[in-house]
């Protein structure tokens, strides 16, 4: 079980917060920011809730298992009474599965309550497990969050302020982590020295919000603010003061490529950068590189669109609908096992016949990383009729796990790791293949550093400290 929170099979998530200064409840305000961020993690979700107006700051709290409007209802959401809130909705093949590894993680300590929710992956996480469980840490998880909430809890007995304790705890962190913690009386709000994952602030009224993206706080009619900054802490107290804080004296900002290519919603904004611009970028710079005859070009639900829309504005060929999308099935890539993914695919999407029989398609996906899933729809295609499918990737090729929050495969099982262009075509039953080459990265996100690690190998945030974990990428280079 401790093996598998470093195997390179990471966490990609989504978290929340909401603190109302006026003291009314923001359960139903966390809920619908979660329903927003479900495209981070579908496998489980929770919310934690503290009354700061009261005199003991009790945490109520209710997760499990499932999609957000399975594991809360109108009774559970009622119950949670409290003006500060924390929410989590979880992916996760590391560390498993079960109820026990939902967030927020919340603890009792001699200092009150804490609870936090965390999005990205640790890779010192075994060095600081081994650590804590011989001074007597009893963990009831196997993930590295739970690690997180502990040193901050451990470090607050030797400081004034529970501010103090998180900065010194996040001190020690290596890899990825972006938190939202709620002590008796604060919110907070962290992004690790790199940013590898997005974190911002936003405001209502008397409510101040985190989340990890703009798209959620547009849901709750809330005004974006700004971005958490990488390397930096904002903490927002009951008198609504809003202050900031350094975790590190150096940044190396690292933002992940993909939260452009795929993991975001299409309608967020990540660093003063519009997803949807992004993508569309992309999609030209795909038409660039990759010319070819065709009738029509179609994009892959959701995340192909954008860039299929740029793919079509870029080279002049017509864009059209070509599938039907089922809403209410999972997306395909954050499934946990290869039998769901593969199975999914037949139910969650479905060809117009109408649209492609007896054309040259131009087929724009945002990745691929088995290849399993790309082969089932273009042979779904070919069945409704289309004369020739050509396949066009809006990322370079995947050749290296992600360990910072991202699940990308061991290098043995990503099929671009082995296998040439011509070989990955023949597999996916393309008539031809063009990937965004690596060099045009930069243009999805103009003036911002970012972290390509999964196509180059360049790990800007280290990798994991235990001998066995770095099997996968051998040959990666540290930065």
């Amino acid at each position: 079980m401790v093996e598998e929170i470093m195997t390179g099979l990471g966490e990609e998530c989504g978290v929340f917060g909401a603190y109302d200064l006026a003291g009314d409840d923001v359960a139903s305000y966390v809920y619908y920011g979660l329903f927003a961020l479900q495209h981070r993690g579908q496998q489980s979700a929770g919310i934690s809730v503290t009354d700061t107006t009261g005199e003991d700051n009790n945490v109520m709290y209710h997760k499990d298992t499932g999609l957000v409007n399975e594991v809360f209802d109108k009774k559970s959401l009622l119950s949670l009474k409290g003006n500060l809130g924390v929410g989590h909705v979880r992916y996760s093949t590391a560390g498993g599965t079960g109820r026990e590894n939902a967030q927020p993680f919340v603890i009792h300590y001699t200092k009150g309550i804490l609870s936090m929710a965390h999005n990205g992956n640790l890779t010192n996480a075994m060095e600081l497990r081994d650590e804590l469980a011989e001074t007597g840490a009893i963990f009831q998880a196997n993930t590295d969050s739970e690690l997180i909430t502990y040193m901050i809890a451990r470090e607050r007995l030797n400081t004034l302020t529970v501010e103090d304790a998180v900065k010194a705890a996040t001190e020690r962190l290596t890899g990825a982590f972006s938190l939202v913690i709620s002590s008796p009386s604060k919110l907070i709000g962290v992004r690790d020295p790199h940013g590898f994952r997005p974190l911002c602030i936003g405001k209502k009224e008397d409510i101040y919000f985190l989340s990890s993206e703009s798209a959620a706080l547009d849901t709750i009619g809330a005004e974006f603010i700004r971005d958490v900054e990488p390397g930096e802490m904002v903490v927002i107290d009951k008198d609504g003061s809003l202050t900031t804080h350094r975790i590190s004296r150096e940044t190396k900002a690292a933002r992940c490529i993909f939260e452009y290519i795929y993991f975001a919603r299409t309608d967020s904004r990540i660093d003063g950068q519009s997803v949807y611009t992004s993508r569309t970028k992309a999609g030209s710079l795909l038409a660039q590189e990759h010319p070819v005859e065709a009738d029509l070009v179609v994009g892959v639900p959701e995340s192909g669109l954008a860039a299929a829309i740029g793919y079509s504005q870029e080279s002049g060929i017509p864009y059209g609908m070509a599938f039907y999308k089922n809403s209410y099935v999972g997306r395909t890539f954050i499934k946990p096992k290869q039998n769901e993914r593969t199975a999914s695919v037949q139910v969650k999407l479905n060809v117009i016949r109408e649209v492609v029989e007896g054309k040259r398609i131009i087929m724009v996906d945002d990745s691929i990383v088995r290849g399993t899933t790309i082969r089932n729809i273009v042979r779904m295609l070919k069945r409704a009729g289309a004369t020739e499918v050509h396949v066009r990737v809006s990322s370079p090729p995947f050749k290296f796990p992600c360990f910072y929050g991202t699940d990308v495969p061991s290098s043995e099982n990503l099929v671009a790791y082995n296998n040439s262009l011509e070989e990955i075509r023949e597999s996916i039953d393309a008539d031809s293949l063009g990937y965004l080459s690596v060099d045009s990265l930069g243009c999805l996100c103009p003036g911002l550093d970012y972290c390509d690690s999964c196509f180059t190998g360049r790990y800007k945030g280290g990798i994991p400290t235990d001998e066995q974990d770095r099997k996968p990428c051998s040959s990666a280079k540290v930065l």
